[in-house]
């Protein structure tokens, strides 16, 4: 499993993860908000009519209201992104990484506005009367070639393919399983829940939930993410009230050193320009999913007789989702002050790292060795042998230990209550937790004494995700109490994301091989949910890594391709809009037919 790991990490190094991903998706965003004249400013206020239900009509064909397509689609995006993933930014790129993920909603905002536009155009009317749409639909009917002899070469026939069979995957990887482990994790932490508890009782709800298809699953999101909305910012608020002296300086460091970099303040040791600007777009990415195909699944189903009203409903999912949430989680993490501060906490073994030669944070030369090494720009040797370890404490001299990207201190070793004495291996810099284990004199001890309780490693480290998140909640008058509105907020988060996601699922289900086929997808996607809940999921999130990528590449090709039909059709619409409604005002700069 752990070469399955490797191989997925490598991978996607290649593709979500490099920086030519990041520049076509946010270049995409750039070229339509320029070729079709800045549409997220002009047309913003002409789609909170729409989805207030001004321009409805009884004729007009779908599923679902506006409002509920609005919904479904920011319940599969408002999730664990705006809770551990601008902390992860954070943590990684400072504040000016902040900056980035807004930047990217701010395009991305065009480029909802053009997926789900020529997606609704090309939507199917299924057997049973409902609605079934998404990228593969345009990339079929829109994307073969006909050569000058007439052959037609079915080139978005596969494209569309592949882009359903990245859906399904991509609906375990992102919707399901990632999201039941942080919320079994969750309630575990935070009211001593046990996992399975939590997988099995949320599993059933689940189940009850998509078996009903998109009509219920719309009057559920459409309920449960205005809930969740307001319980967590209002938490928010009450941090930010808190902290209020922060406020200006916290908004100024975002801005700041946007263009330069992160300076290293506190435990932090600072990044450059190049990795904040990547990681800050990664994750607004991974926010708002905007290019990713996704929402233009749930939008598809919307009662509209005109795909680009539709589109103009999804211009508003980057705001809310990125824009709004996104910064007041990013001012409650940079005016609380714990992103950059050391708290008292257990490592994981994924972040923990033991480099060989003996550095020190307060050696300005050494802080900046390590940021590089953080972001890739230079490698330092990493410590393979046994790891010392008497009374808990490493006794090993001529090492470093790092956890989080930050010097770990205060480092304690310990195995069920007790600190631990003996060795531990250590491969490449990888503490090995699970390998066999020798006492202070070197005898290998026996399983059955092993047994007492896994080895910890504990200590003072940044931290990040959720758990910072967590603890930036804790920092107002709510004191601890504040930790149950992060919890609460991922419960609801995670699990309305799972829904929406079971419908993304579903749809390309019905795509690849017809409706009778979904039912056995629920089921797996309820069980594989439940499953998720009580096992390690660190493969499933960097599957989903790469699944989030082979979805987005197809799709802004497909976008870019397709641009004139996509202007085309903009202008047909403030065509037909005119005369349908000749009253209303038309926004500045549109052209008419």
């Amino acid at each position: 499993m752990q070469k399955v790991n490797e191989f997925l990490l490598f991978l996607n190094d290649y593709l979500g993860g490099h920086q030519w991903f990041v520049f076509f998706l946010l270049g995409t965003g750039i070229f339509f908000t320029l070729y079709l004249g800045l549409p997220q400013f002009r047309y913003f206020g002409h789609a909170i009519r729409i989805v207030k239900g001004r321009y409805d009509r009884k004729e007009d064909v779908g599923d679902t209201s506006h409002f509920q397509a609005l919904t479904t689609a920011l319940s599969g995006t408002v999730g664990t992104g705006n809770i551990a993933g601008v902390a992860l930014a954070i943590h990684l790129g400072g504040p000016a990484a902040l900056f980035w993920m807004l930047v990217t909603a701010l395009f991305g905002m065009t480029t909802k506005f053009v997926e789900v536009t020529i997606s609704h155009k090309y939507r199917d009317i299924l057997a049973d009367g409902s609605i079934s749409g998404g990228p593969m639909y345009y990339m079929k009917k829109r994307m073969n070639i006909t050569t000058r002899r007439g052959k037609v070469i079915r080139v978005g026939v596969v494209l569309g393919g592949f882009f359903a069979f990245a859906t399904i995957l991509s609906s375990f990887g992102t919707g399901s399983l990632p999201q039941i482990n942080s919320i079994s994790d969750s309630m575990f932490s935070s009211f001593g829940i046990h996992h399975a508890l939590t997988g099995g009782v949320l599993a059933v709800l689940l189940a009850l939930v998509i078996i009903g298809g998109i009509k219920r699953i719309a009057k559920v999101t459409s309920t449960l993410v205005p809930a969740m909305a307001f319980i967590y910012l209002l938490g928010a608020i009450l941090v930010i009230a808190t902290n209020y002296q922060n406020i200006v300086p916290s908004f100024a460091s975002i801005f700041t050193d946007a263009f330069t970099g992160s300076a290293a303040v506190g435990g932090f040791l600072g990044a450059g320009f190049a990795f904040t600007f990547n990681k800050g777009v990664n994750r607004g990415l991974f926010s708002n999913e905007a290019g990713q195909g996704s929402a233009p699944i749930a939008h598809s189903a919307a009662k509209a007789q005109e795909p680009v009203s539709e589109g103009m409903v999804a211009i508003l999912e980057p705001f809310i989702d990125t824009i709004v949430i996104c910064t007041i989680t990013g001012l409650v993490l940079l005016s609380s002050g714990v992103w950059n501060e050391k708290i008292e906490n257990r490592f994981e073994q994924a972040d923990l790292q033991v480099i060989e030669g003996i550095y020190s944070e307060n050696n300005e030369q050494h802080r900046i060795t390590l940021s590089r090494t953080f972001a890739n720009d230079t490698t330092l040797a990493l410590f393979t042998g046994e790891l010392q370890v008497d009374d808990g404490n490493v006794v090993t001299e001529g090492i470093t230990l790092i956890h989080a990207e930050s010097f770990a201190e205060d480092v304690l070793v310990t195995q069920g209550k007790d600190k631990f004495t003996g060795t531990i291996p250590v491969e490449e810099g990888i503490v090995q937790f699970s390998a066999q284990k020798k006492d202070k004199d070197g005898k290998r001890i026996k399983k059955k004494d092993r047994a007492r309780g896994e080895i910890y490693f504990s200590g003072k480290s940044l931290i990040h995700s959720a758990p910072l998140t967590t603890e930036a909640f804790k920092r107002s008058f709510l004191g601890d109490w504040g930790q149950y509105i992060v919890s609460i907020g991922l419960l609801l988060f995670a699990f309305s994301t799972a829904i929406s996601w079971s419908y993304y699922g579903g749809r390309a289900v019905t795509y690849l091989w017809g409706t009778k086929y979904v039912i056995y997808y629920r089921f797996i996607y309820v069980i594989g949910f439940f499953v998720a809940s009580f096992t390690d999921t660190t493969i499933v999130w960097n599957l989903s890594y790469i699944t989030i990528a082979i979805m987005t590449i197809p799709n802004l090709f497909g976008l870019l391709v397709l641009r004139r039909d996509i202007r085309s059709t903009i202008r047909t619409y403030w065509g037909d809009f005119k005369k349908d409604w000749p009253m209303e005002k038309l926004p500045m700069g549109t052209r008419r037919r």
